[in-house]
């Protein structure tokens, strides 16, 4: 014979047992959504990664043809000019240029690599332009392994001749420094002429400078939420661009 309290805890595990397996039912349901919301998120995440990697490789490219087709123009200029010398060693750079370029499709590099690659530039505007050419170049030893924005130095620096030297005679001086201050790297560019734009340039172009606009989208990409500026001021005495980011290292 079955006892009361035996018959009443059957009775309970027959009414408790439905519930808790319900419950149970419930909770991997829920479980299971909020496990499909996540990879949907992922999902979304990586897409946008992808979509910003995107636009950052089509800012870039749109680099690099200035700096391309004033190296060709420097060199056909050599040509004419018959200075064998200085032909042969711009097309070096060229070279160094072309080979640095197609193996180089990171979104950053250390800033020791991007003072290199501006070298190549800088060595082609000495040959072109002689004793009228003076470069001061101080930066920070601490900060060669940080990084930046690729092509970002070099883009800048070309500014100065397109809109500053090229528009002038007389001294062509050009100052570029790198620092840090307040968990930032700051890059200066001065340059001993006002920026002179074309007077067919729209309006937006003649304020950002060339080039100016697309570095301030890369770094909107590649730093969102403020965490890097650029500004271009006009002096009496010249113009200076000047760009802060965050500190980071090489991962």
């Amino acid at each position: 014979m079955i006892s009361i309290e035996t018959l009443s805890l059957y009775i309970m595990i027959c009414v408790l047992a439905p519930l808790i397996g319900a419950f149970t039912i419930l909770f991997l349901f829920i479980f299971e959504k909020r496990f499909e919301a996540l990879e949907t998120q992922a999902n979304k995440l990586a897409l946008e990664r992808e979509l910003q990697k995107s636009k950052y490789d089509i800012l870039s490219q749109k680099i690099q043809p200035h700096f391309f087709f004033n190296t060709l123009n420097v060199i056909l200029g050599l040509a004419r000019l018959d200075r064998k010398v200085e032909l042969i060693r711009s097309i070096e750079t060229l070279g160094k240029f072309m080979k640095r370029k197609y193996s180089m499709d990171d979104s950053l590099a250390t800033i020791e690599n991007e003072i290199t690659y501006t070298n190549y530039y800088l060595d082609i505007q000495k040959l072109r332009l002689g004793d009228r050419l003076v470069v001061k170049v101080d930066i920070d030893p601490n900060t060669s392994h940080m990084m930046i924005p690729t092509y970002v130095i070099q883009t800048l620096t070309e500014n100065c001749f397109k809109h500053s030297f090229e528009k002038y005679e007389g001294l062509a001086e050009l100052v570029l420094s790198i620092y840090t201050e307040d968990e930032k790297v700051i890059l200066e560019i001065w340059n001993s002429k006002k920026e002179v734009y074309d007077k067919k340039m729209s309006e937006e172009e003649q304020n950002s400078g060339i080039g100016l606009g697309n570095i301030r989208d890369r770094l909107d990409l590649l730093y969102p939420n403020g965490g890097a500026e650029l500004r271009l001021n006009d002096y009496h005495d010249g113009t200076n661009v000047l760009m802060k980011w965050p500190i980071q290292f090489k991962s």
